[in-house]
Order: structure tokens, then C-alpha cells, then sequence
């Protein structure tokens, strides 16, 4: 069974926006002629590496809910130029919306089992669901009708 991490999007408001970061990422490398790959930098490396790599994703969290998430394709120590270790998570470019589920703020990352991982969305399902106001969203969640 694969194990995910979880993760803030800190500066980022929606789903949308972060595709967009992505997507913006990517149109850079390409420029560049570098792998269309998203990496995210952290500071602490996973020391369960290979359940993550047996299929596990970086969820994000976005304003306060679980919102998306990204499928890990590898996990990449380094030192960085003042000789701090740091690790590359690297995951395909492709977000996918899960359905939102909330989760207060953290520093860091954090391990999520894949049985307490939110279903992902079908692309109806996030369509109508990425339309609503968030307020309404957030209320009609609060209600556990979504």
C-alpha cells in the first residue's frame, strides 16, 4: 500500500493557481531544454522513500483543506551550496483535485496513510466543485455534503 506525504501550498489560493505555478514550471524547463519534471525542495528527506515511490503523491493543502495532489516519481537528497542537506521531491506535472477535506496549518511535511487519503476527483466532479464560490463550498462541505 503506498504512503503519501502532505504538504501547504503556502502562497497559493486555489487549485487552479497551482496548476497554473505548474504549468508555468514546466514552460520554463521546456524553454530550457530540461525534464518536464515538478520539483518541490525540502529540507528533511522521507526516511520511508520506498513506500512513498510504490505509487504515493505529495497531497497539497490550500487554504486550509486538502485540495490536490501530485503523483512522486522520486526522491532526491542533496547538500545545497552552503552544505545543508536537502532533498528534492520530484513528481509529475500533472495536479489532480481531490475532494476537499480540511486540515489546519503545519510546518513541514507530513506522512498521510493512502486509506486517510481523499478520493480524487472525477473531472465533472472537480469541475462543478472548483466553480462554486468557496464559501458556499466550504459550507456545503462543513455539512458533509460534499
Amino acid at each position: 500500500m503506498p504512503l503519501h506525504l502532505i504538504k501547504l501550498a503556502v502562497g497559493c489560493d486555489s487549485v487552479k493557481e497551482l496548476k497554473g505555478w505548474v504549468a508555468e514550471r514546466m514552460a520554463t524547463a521546456k524553454k530550457k531544454g530540461l525534464p518536464l519534471r515538478h520539483v518541490h525542495i525540502t529540507r528533511m528527506t522521507p526516511k520511508r522513500e520506498e513506500e512513498l515511490l510504490a505509487g504515493g503523491s505529495l497531497y497539497w493543502v490550500i487554504r486550509g483543506e486538502i485540495a490536490a495532489r501530485e503523483k512522486i516519481i522520486a526522491i532526491e537528497p542533496f547538500r545545497d551550496k552552503d552544505g545543508i542537506g536537502r532533498c528534492r521531491l520530484v513528481m509529475q506535472p500533472k495536479v489532480i483535485a481531490v475532494s476537499p477535506r480540511p486540515m489546519r496549518p503545519f510546518q513541514g511535511w507530513r506522512y498521510l496513510t493512502a486509506d486517510s487519503a481523499p478520493a480524487d476527483l472525477t473531472k465533472s466532479s472537480a469541475a462543478s466543485v472548483a466553480s462554486m464560490p468557496e464559501p458556499m463550498r466550504r459550507e456545503l462541505r462543513d455539512l458533509g455534503l460534499l
